[in-house]
């Protein structure tokens, strides 16, 4: 009997369908990530807190809560986790990245629909996820007709706040968003009880940037060949950057970059010096989906970069931290996030010139453009990345995938022929 039972029950988990799920998870993990060559020993922490994710990390959340914290849930990278800390409270991202609860989501939702939003959505109906329990309101945004509309059911279950996203970014469309970080922080001080200060808002700036910037860290050593690192272990740790404590996992982060740099002075990789470089764009993928990241890497590639909402677009670009005055923090906040190149947006062509430009700078062989099966506006953007990339004469291929493993053999396939085809 696990330690946290008593726990878990407290929180109204369904412990058979819970237990079914903890036990799936450790196989998958251990054939993905613990049967890779010469990882890095700096990886042991994040493997630790796989373990415990349900564990240490639920304990934690369950004690800021009894010390009059609150617990915030998060299905974006547009959730402004600096607002979430200046009034004392936690950040944690909720988004599934795994097939749980799709029968009881498909009776609230359509079946066809994307897999993120079913899984998220059938998470908190079959009470498996201890996150979506110790949460005491969850926060949406507009940024797919899916996500909105689904937001409106969920709000039968839990406190659901939504953000409006713009679809654009012109003048008005960032007054626009503004409005909906003001606001938000106004709903977070009355669900609190604390007010927001100058002071809390720059220490919250600070510590998330302090996240970003060991991210970007790990980032920026990834640009050496050989690859000091897979693209799976840089995958988990973003995953897992979305709901850690800050603090303690910047840290680790750091801890990790010291022993990757200190490999890439000696010349050692995980992959063999010249093994071709991808990046990989397109719909996030959530933890604990790592299938496409381990079919490439077991295929003849290494990933080097990850132009997604779970790899640059989350830690790319830091808030200023010069401003004194609460308004323009708030301003510089709202204007941060608003520079994340979401499919959302059009047009969008800050995305298509930034993959360009990595594919540059880390000096890749090819992309692959991963999206999710009905995830209309990254399938639908993937004309524009097509035909930017074919003009500057970068090979892509284009996947679209759910969850399930059953087109596992086809992607396999496919992917080893586009790498073969790199020469």
């Amino acid at each position: 009997m696990s330690r946290y039972n008593e726990m878990w029950r407290s929180l109204g988990l369904d412990m058979e369908a819970h237990d079914q799920l903890l036990e799936a998870l450790p196989p998958t993990y251990h054939d993905v990530y613990l049967t890779q060559f010469g990882r890095p020993a700096g990886m042991k922490y994040f493997d630790f807190v796989v373990n415990e994710v349900h564990g240490l990390r639920i304990q934690e959340l369950q004690e800021h809560r009894e010390a009059g914290g609150k617990v915030i849930g998060a299905f974006c990278v547009f959730v402004p986790e600096e607002i979430v800390r200046a009034v004392g409270g936690i950040c944690i991202g909720l988004c599934s990245g795994i097939d749980v609860g799709a029968a009881e989501a498909e009776k609230v939702l359509p079946r066809n629909i994307c897999p993120l939003i079913k899984s998220s959505m059938g998470f908190k109906l079959t009470k498996v996820c201890p996150y979506f329990e110790s949460c005491d309101m969850v926060v949406g945004e507009t940024t797919c007709d899916g996500k909105k509309k689904a937001f409106e059911i969920l709000n039968d279950y839990i406190p659901v706040h939504v953000m409006e996203t713009p679809q654009m970014k012109k003048g008005r469309d960032r007054e626009l968003w503004l409005g909906e970080v003001e606001d938000f922080a106004g709903l977070l001080e009355r669900l609190t009880g604390n007010k927001i200060t100058a002071e809390t808002l720059s220490r919250s700036i600070r510590e998330v940037n302090g996240k970003r910037r060991a991210l970007m860290r790990l980032a920026e050593i990834r640009k050496n060949n050989p690859a000091p690192i897979s693209g799976r272990d840089s995958l988990l740790i973003a995953q897992i950057a979305m709901y850690d404590d800050v603090e303690r996992f910047t840290a680790q982060v750091d801890k990790l970059c010291d022993e990757l740099e200190q490999k890439v002075r000696d010349g050692d990789g995980v992959f063999p010096a010249g093994t071709k470089r991808l990046i990989v764009t397109g719909t996030p993928m959530a933890f604990p989906n790592w299938k496409v990241p381990h079919i490439i890497e077991t295929s003849g590639a290494v990933i080097v970069a990850e132009e997604l909402c779970t790899g640059l677009r989350y830690f790319e670009n830091e808030v200023p931290e010069d401003a004194a005055a609460l308004d323009s923090q708030m301003e510089n906040v709202a204007a941060r996030y608003l520079g994340i190149n979401c499919a959302v947006f059009t047009p969008n062509t800050a995305r298509i010139d930034r993959l360009v430009q990595l594919v540059e700078e880390y000096r890749a062989d090819g992309v692959v453009n991963c999206a999710l099966s009905f995830c209309d506006p990254y399938a639908i953007e993937a004309n524009r990345v097509e035909q930017t990339l074919k003009k500057k004469n970068i090979p892509l291929l284009k996947i679209e995938t759910g969850y399930d493993r059953e087109d596992a053999g086809q992607l396999k396939t496919r992917i080893e022929a586009f790498i073969e085809m790199l020469g």
